[in-house]
């Protein structure tokens, strides 16, 4: 269903119709999907349709062809859908964020070199990484033409309440963020934020708290996709079994992130 979806984002994909293609009413087809990857075919559909549009405008199509290419039609109100769910207008986010200047800058953490970056609406990046080359480099390939700048000064306060954070204390709910997701992504990474510190919850668990008990892969997916470590605490997350599971940033980290958590906690 997934792929026959993928083919056909530029047509109007009814559950009736994928009813009728995979012999399933659509009542029935609607549920299955959604017990497998936890959101509709709709979501899935318009998930699809965003990366598409994502890549043919990072790869410098018009954002005419980009949203034409990626199944869009040019209606206004489908232009605003996606500018909400890009962070920015097609335009750009097709230069890169080039009208939204990302500010960056790096600590030494305690799970070892740290970068946090920020656009003018919040912060939109915290990664790990061995070197200050490899975590730029991963910033350069989310936005390949932004105006980047490092600025130790204004993200000061910022880095000291994240350090504080893997240090043992609380996390301030007060610190905004500019990601981009999934309707699934958010609700997923909305439950981790509510999963008190210091404490772990297993993939499974997850899923049924969302309203989703068949989608733990989904969940799994959605952690690994996290873009802002420790705001979101995908790292508070662990297999049935009590074993780390993956992390984005490497399992160490994240054993050393619950250590600490539950040592202040």
């Amino acid at each position: 269903m997934c792929r026959y979806i993928e083919q056909h984002l530029d047509e109007p994909l009814t559950l009736a119709r994928l009813g009728e293609e995979f012999h399933q009413s659509p009542f029935h087809l609607q549920r299955k999907f959604k017990a497998v990857l936890g959101i509709s075919p709709r979501a899935y559909a318009d998930s699809c349709r965003m990366n598409q549009l994502k890549s043919n405008l990072r790869a410098g199509h018009s954002v005419t062809r980009a949203m034409y290419d990626a199944g869009y039609s040019s209606s206004s109100r489908l232009y605003e859908r996606t500018a909400s769910q890009l962070g920015m207008t097609p335009d750009k986010y097709r230069r890169g964020a080039i009208a939204a200047p990302i500010r960056y800058t790096f600590a030494d953490s305690p799970l070892g070199r740290m970068l946090i970056a920020t656009t003018d609406k919040g912060i939109c990046a915290i990664q790990f990484a061995d070197s200050d080359e490899e975590l730029e480099h991963g910033l350069k390939h989310e936005f390949p033409f932004a105006i980047r700048r490092r600025d130790d000064g204004a993200l000061k306060s910022w880095k000291e309440t994240l350090l504080q954070q893997m240090r043992g204390r609380r996390l301030s709910s007060a610190l905004p963020l500019d990601i981009q997701a999934t309707a699934f992504q958010r609700r997923v990474w909305a439950y981790l934020q509510k999963i008190p510190f210091g404490e772990t919850r297993s993939y499974a668990a997850v899923a049924k708290e969302i309203g989703n008990p068949s989608a733990t892969r989904a969940v799994a997916r959605a952690c690994a996709t996290n873009p802002v470590a420790v705001a979101i605490p995908c790292h508070r997350v662990v297999r049935e079994s009590g074993e780390m599971g993956g992390y984005r940033w490497g399992v160490k980290r994240k054993e050393a992130l619950l250590e600490m958590e539950q040592a202040g906690a």
